[in-house]
């Protein structure tokens, strides 16, 4: 069955292009160019992924991105020509999974969207029950649950993937361009704040004190890696 993708942009060339390749990867694509539009198809049909513009008319896309947040965790790409650090942040912080800066090119979002479905595709029948255990933290990859001090964690499914490489990698360190590669599902180039959101959004769920983490530790300039302080 194809997996069917909500594809929300006002530029319709840039529509089409997207369309076109999507649906020759064997995608369904629903292509709306309003944000109440796409809010309405949100709720009455099911999607696999969302494609998001940044800027578009009535309603913006972050605006678009925190009504979905409210009750999906439904991935969502973010595409815009507004390529300064704080947009970024922001709709990352939001809930956004990526964040693709016109121009781009066809093939890089393709490989995005395959990073993306990769992850969140990932069933409890295609996964063996495994549980890790770093100090206080479980993580369950069968039940794609987390637990601290046996009380479970809501994590965002990148969140988890993250959470779980760490726990995989428990003691050691990982790079940001080794955790970019494994979990975005691509090289990590440039100078983006988008690990280090993830990185907060699970301190604020891990750490007794996110502003002075004990668990998930910053190997500055390098990367990370999770350690047991209890």
């Amino acid at each position: 069955m194809k997996q069917k993708i909500l594809l929300v942009e006002d530029e319709h060339s840039i529509a089409d292009s997207i369309s076109y390749n999507l649906k020759q990867e064997g995608f369904s694509v629903t292509h709306v160019d309003e944000g109440p539009i796409a809010l309405e198809l949100f709720q009455e049909e099911e999607f696999s992924l969302i494609i998001l513009d940044l800027m578009l008319p009535e309603i913006s896309g972050l605006d678009i991105c925190r009504s979905v947040r409210k009750t999906s965790d439904i991935p969502i790409i973010m595409v815009t020509a507004k390529d300064s650090e704080a947009d970024r942040v922001a709709g990352l912080e939001i809930g956004a999974d990526d964040y693709v800066i016109k121009p781009f090119s066809v093939r890089e979002l393709l490989s995005r969207v395959r990073a993306v479905l990769r992850r969140t595709d990932m069933s409890k029948n295609e996964k063996s029950s495994q549980v890790i255990k770093v100090g206080n933290i479980e993580i369950d990859i069968g039940k794609y649950e987390a637990k601290v001090n046996d009380k479970q964690i809501n994590l965002r499914p990148r969140e988890f993937e993250l959470l779980y490489a760490l726990c995989e990698n428990k003691g050691n360190l990982m790079s940001r361009e080794q955790i970019f590669d494994e979990i975005w599902g691509y090289t990590f180039i440039g100078n983006s704040k988008t690990l280090d959101v993830h990185i907060q959004r699970i301190r604020e769920k891990i750490e007794k004190n996110p502003k002075d983490p004990k668990k998930l530790i910053t190997v500055r300039g390098v990367g990370y890696k999770l350690v047991e302080d209890e």
